[in-house]
C-alpha cells in the first residue's frame, strides 16, 4: 500500500542510545506475555506480532541507563499498555459495544490499590492478569505521592478509551483544542512520564510535582510523543483501523487542506513542543528550584527526569522507524543508535536550520508596535440569549466607588477611564440572576482584576522587573489567608494590596473551608499566570500555541470566575461530577470561546499600541507564518469549534454522566442550571466587548478627546502618585518607566486578561 504522505524533517536534537540489556529484556517479556495469556489463544496477539513489535527496543531506547531489572519491568509495562490498546480494538472498537466497554474498564482500577498489600480481584482476562502482576512488583519501591500520580494516570489512559470509541460511533472529529487535550489522556505520555521516574530512580518531589514548570516539562513531553506517533501511526490508524482520533485527520479536516499539507503541520507543531520542553528547562526550572528552596538531591532529581524526558523523546522516535506497528519505510537505514554523550541536551547541528529553526526566529524576532490597523469581527455565531441584571446600574456606582476608596483611581487610572470600561456590565450580563449584593462583589473582582492586570506590566513588564513582579505576588497571596479571611494584612501598602485583601474577606468570609480552599488555588493560578507573561515578555517570546491556550484560561481569569459562580451553588451537585472529565472539558471549551472572543477585539490595541506577545491571533500568525486574516480566521474557527464541542458534550456526555453518577431530579436541575450559567457568562462576555468604549479606532478617554488607539506611546497616562512594592534596589529602575507609561491605548489601558480581558467575573 502506497504511503500516504512523505515523512517531514523530524526535529530530534539529542542523540537516541540503546540500553545493552535490549536482548535480555526481549526473552524476559516474551515469557511474561505468555505466562499472563497475551500471546497464542488471546485473539490478538501470536507471539510472531510481539517479536515485530519489539517493546524491548522501544524501552531499550527511551530508557537507556537502567539496569537490567527496571527495563524488565518497564518493558512489562509497555508490553502490557500496547496489549491494552489492541485488545480493546478488537473487543469493543470494532464491535461499538460501549456498555461492555465500560463495564470492562470500571474493574481495571481494583488491580491498582493505593495499599500493595491490600487484595485485589481475581483476574478473568489477560488485561487483567497484567496489571495486577505490574502493580505488585512496581509500587514498593514508589512514594504514596507517585502511587497516586501514576494510578491517576492510568486509569485516564484507561477510561478516556471510551471517548474514542464514541468518536467513532459518530464519526466525529475533534477539534485541535480538544484533540490535544484528550490525547494527552487516551495516549498515555503522562503515564510514561511517571515510568521515566521509576526507571531512572528519580522521584519528583511532592511539593513541586504540580507546579506550572514541571507541569508543561510532561505536557510537552506528552504533546510531541503523541504528535510524533500520529505522524508515524496515520496509515494503520486511519486507513486501515478508521480511527477519528490522529492529529493529521484532525488538522486535515481543521485547515481543509491535503494530507501531506495536515503532516507538515503536525509537525511543525510536534517542533514546537519540543521547543517549548527545551524553554522551561532551561528557564523555568532552575527558578522553580531556587524559589522553592529545593534540596541538592531534589535538584538532582529533577534533573534527573527532565533528562529522562528527553532520552524517551529521541528514543520514542527512533523506535518508531524500525518497529513493524509504524509507516516508517526507508527512515531506519542509519545506524541503530547514535553516538553522543549523554548529558541533558546535545543539539545536533541540522537542527539549527530549516523549518524548526525558522519557526523558533519567527517566535522570538516579533517586532513590537507595528501598525495594524483596525481588524474586522467576525459574525460570532453564539446562539444564547443576553440577560441583563436590573441592578447593573447601581452595581456600577458602587464599584466606582469602591475603586475611589481603595486607591485604585490616584495613579494609573482615574474615574472617566473606569467609567468608560463599565465592567459592571460584563457582571450584569455573565450573572443576570444575582442579587445586587452578589452582582457588586463581582463587579469589584472585576475591577480588582482588571487594575491589577494593567498594573503588572505597566509597573514590572516595561521595567523587566521579574524580581519585582515576585515581591508583589508573594505580598498578594499574604492579602488571601484561608483560615480567617477577615484578617486584614497590617502591610497592605497600596491600592493592589488593599483592594485584593478587602474583596477577599467580602467573598471567602461565608465560604466553606473547602469552597474558600478552592477559591485561594484559582487566584494562585491567576497571579502565576501574571508572572508567566512577565516570563515571555523578558525573553520576547510569541507564546507556543498550546502553552498560550492553556494559560489563558489563568490569565484571563475565567478559571477564578467560572469557580465563583460554582461555588455559589451549593454542594447540590457531588465533587466527583465537577472534577469528571466532561464538566472540564465543558468548562475548558467556554472558557477558550471567552478569552479569544477578547483575542478578536483587543487585536489592534494590544499589538499595535501596547506591544503584546500575549495575542492568540498573533500567536497564530507566527506558528503558521500567515497574516492577520489569516490568522483571526484560524482563530475565529477555533472558537466554532469549541463552540461545537460544548454542544455535543450536553448533547451526548452530559446524559451518560448523569446516568455514571446516578444523579436524581435534583441533581439535574442544578447541573441545567450550571450549564445555563456557562451559556450567560459567553453571552455577557461578547455583550460587554461589543458595548464598552474600549476596542474601536474611535473610542475615547472621557474628557481626553484623543482617539484610545491613536495615542503616541508616552502621551498623556495619568502620573502614578502611589509606590510599587518592589525590592529598593529595582525601585529606581522602575519608577521612570512607570510614571511615563505608554498612554490610554497601553497597558493602563488593558481589560485583556485576568477577569478583565475577557471580563469574567
Amino acid at each position: 500500500m502506497p504511503q500516504p504522505f512523505v515523512m517531514p524533517d523530524f526535529y530530534v536534537p539529542y542523540p537516541a542510545r540503546l540500553n545493552p540489556h535490549v536482548e535480555a529484556a526481549r526473552t524476559h517479556t516474551r515469557d511474561w506475555a505468555r505466562a499472563r495469556g497475551m500471546l497464542e489463544g488471546s485473539g490478538v496477539w501470536e507471539q510472531a506480532d510481539l517479536d515485530a513489535h519489539d517493546y524491548a527496543l522501544l524501552c531499550a531506547y527511551t530508557h537507556p541507563d537502567c539496569d537490567e531489572e527496571a527495563l524488565n519491568l518497564v518493558t512489562d509495562w509497555y508490553t502490557w499498555v500496547f496489549f491494552f490498546d489492541d485488545h480493546f480494538l478488537e473487543v469493543f472498537k470494532r464491535t461499538q459495544d460501549r456498555a461492555a466497554g465500560k463495564e470492562y474498564l470500571d474493574r481495571l482500577p481494583h488491580f491498582m490499590p493505593a495499599d500493595p498489600a491490600a487484595g485485589m480481584p481475581d483476574p478473568v482476562n489477560p488485561v487483567e492478569a497484567g496489571l495486577a502482576d505490574l502493580w505488585r512488583r512496581t509500587v514498593p519501591a514508589m512514594s504514596d505521592g507517585w502511587r497516586r500520580r501514576f494510578a491517576t494516570a492510568t486509569e485516564a489512559l484507561l477510561n478516556e478509551s471510551l471517548w474514542e470509541l464514541d468518536n467513532i460511533n459518530e464519526g466525529r472529529i475533534a477539534n485541535p483544542l480538544e484533540y490535544i487535550e484528550m490525547r494527552r489522556k487516551v495516549g498515555g505520555a503522562p503515564w510514561s512520564a511517571g515510568l521515566v521516574e521509576y526507571a531512572a530512580g528519580a522521584e519528583v518531589p511532592d511539593r513541586v510535582a504540580h507546579s506550572r514548570p514541571l507541569r508543561v516539562l510532561c505536557d510537552a513531553f506528552s504533546d510531541a510523543v503523541h504528535l510524533r506517533n500520529d505522524l508515524f501511526s496515520y496509515q494503520r490508524e486511519v486507513e486501515e483501523e478508521g480511527e477519528n482520533s490522529n492529529g493529521v485527520l484532525v488538522l486535515e479536516h481543521f485547515l481543509g487542506c491535503s494530507t501531506q499539507e495536515a503532516a507538515n503541520t503536525v509537525n511543525d507543531l510536534l517542533t514546537s513542543r519540543v521547543q517549548q520542553f527545551e524553554n522551561t528547562a532551561l528557564t523555568e526550572v532552575p527558578l522553580l528550584a531556587a524559589q522553592e528552596g529545593l534540596t541538592p538531591a531534589e535538584c538532582a532529581a529533577v534533573a534527573a527526569y527532565t533528562k529522562g524526558l528527553q532520552d524517551w523523546q529521541s528514543g520514542g522516535h527512533e523506535w518508531h522507524m524500525r518497529s513493524s506497528r509504524y509507516m516508517n519505510e526507508g527512515m531506519a537505514d542509519g545506524p541503530a543508535a547514535l553516538p553522543g554523550p549523554p548529558g541533558l541536551f546535545a543539539p545536533s547541528v541540522h537542527t539549527l536550520f530549516g523549518r524548526p529553526a525558522e519557526a523558533r526566529l519567527r517566535a522570538l524576532t516579533h517586532t513590537p508596535h507595528q501598525p495594524v490597523g483596525h481588524s474586522p469581527l467576525p459574525d460570532f455565531d453564539l446562539p444564547y440569549p443576553l440577560a441583563l441584571s436590573p441592578h447593573h446600574a447601581e452595581a456600577k456606582r458602587r464599584s466606582e466607588d469602591w475603586a475611589e476608596a481603595m486607591g485604585l483611581l490616584d495613579d494609573i487610572w482615574d474615574r472617566p477611564l473606569m467609567e468608560g470600561f463599565d465592567l459592571a456590565l460584563c457582571s450584569a450580563g455573565i450573572d443576570p440572576d444575582a442579587t445586587l449584593e452578589e452582582l457588586e462583589l463581582s463587579a469589584l473582582w472585576l475591577t480588582w482584576g482588571t487594575y491589577a492586570d494593567d498594573y503588572y506590566p505597566l509597573v514590572f513588564g516595561r521595567a523587566r522587573d521579574l524580581a519585582g513582579a515576585r515581591a508583589q505576588t508573594a505580598r498578594l497571596k499574604a492579602c488571601l489567608p484561608v483560615d480567617d479571611p477577615a484578617a486584614a494584612p497590617g502591610f497592605a501598602a497600596n491600592p493592589l494590596e488593599r483592594g485584593l485583601a478587602d474583596v477577599w474577606a467580602r467573598t471567602a468570609g461565608p465560604m466553606s473551608p473547602r469552597a474558600r480552599a478552592e477559591l485561594w488555588s484559582a487566584l494562585d493560578r491567576m497571579l502565576e499566570s501574571w508572572l508567566w507573561e512577565l516570563h515571555n515578555q523578558l525573553q520576547h517570546r510569541v507564546p507556543d500555541p498550546v502553552d498560550y491556550v492553556e494559560m489563558r484560561r489563568s490569565t484571563f481569569g475565567s478559571e477564578l470566575t467560572l469557580l465563583m459562580s460554582r461555588l455559589r451553588a451549593g454542594d447540590v451537585l457531588p465533587p466527583e461530577l465537577l472534577a469528571s472529565g466532561t464538566v472540564r472539558s465543558l468548562e475548558d471549551a467556554v472558557s477558550d470561546y471567552g478569552a479569544l472572543i477578547n483575542d478578536l477585539f483587543s487585536y489592534q490595541k494590544e499589538v499595535e499600541v501596547e506591544g503584546e506577545l500575549h495575542n492568540g491571533v498573533l500567536v497564530l500568525e507566527k506558528f503558521f507564518d500567515v497574516d492577520r486574516d489569516t490568522a483571526a480566521g484560524m482563530v475565529h474557527e477555533l472558537m466554532r469549534g469549541r463552540l461545537r464541542q460544548y454542544e455535543h458534550l450536553k448533547e451526548r456526555e452530559v446524559p451518560l454522566m448523569y446516568a455514571h453518577f446516578g444523579l436524581g431530579a435534583e441533581g439535574r436541575a442544578a447541573f441545567e442550571a450550571r450549564l445555563r450559567e456557562l451559556e450567560e457568562w459567553l453571552a455577557g462576555v461578547l455583550h460587554w466587548h461589543r458595548s464598552v468604549r474600549r476596542y474601536g479606532p474611535g473610542d475615547v478617554r472621557a474628557g481626553a478627546g484623543t482617539p484610545l488607539l491613536r495615542r503616541a506611546p508616552g502621551e498623556g497616562a495619568p502620573a502614578v502618585t502611589g509606590a510599587p512594592v518592589v525590592p529598593a534596589a529595582s525601585a529606581a529602575a522602575v519608577a521612570p518607566e512607570w510614571t511615563t507609561a505608554r498612554g490610554l491605548g497601553t497597558a493602563a489601558a488593558r481589560v485583556a486578561t485576568a477577569f478583565a480581558g475577557a471580563p469574567t467575573a
